[in-house]
C-alpha cells in the first residue's frame, strides 16, 4: 500500500526537481546565501517532502490492518 502511494510521489520529486532547478537558475538574484543548483537545498526538502509523504500513508495503512476484513466486507 505505501509503495503504490510513494509512486507518485516519486514521480512528483523528480519533476520538482528539474523545476526547481529551471526556476532557481532564472531566479538566481533572488536567492541568498545559497547557489542556484544547491544539491544540499534540494535534497533536504525532497527528504522532508518525502517523509511527510511516508507518514501520510503510514498513518491510514496502519489503521488499515487492524480492521477485520470480513467486517469490513460486510459493511460494505
Amino acid at each position: 500500500m505505501l509503495a503504490d502511494q510513494m509512486r507518485p510521489v516519486l514521480a512528483g520529486m523528480i519533476v520538482g526537481a528539474a523545476l526547481g532547478a529551471v526556476i532557481s537558475a532564472a531566479a538566481s538574484k533572488a536567492l541568498m546565501g545559497i547557489s542556484p543548483l544547491d544539491p544540499v537545498a534540494f535534497l533536504v526538502v525532497a527528504a522532508f517532502l518525502c517523509s511527510v509523504a511516508l507518514l501520510a500513508g503510514y498513518i491510514p495503512a496502519r489503521r488499515a490492518t487492524k480492521v477485520d476484513p470480513s467486517a469490513a466486507l460486510r459493511y460494505e
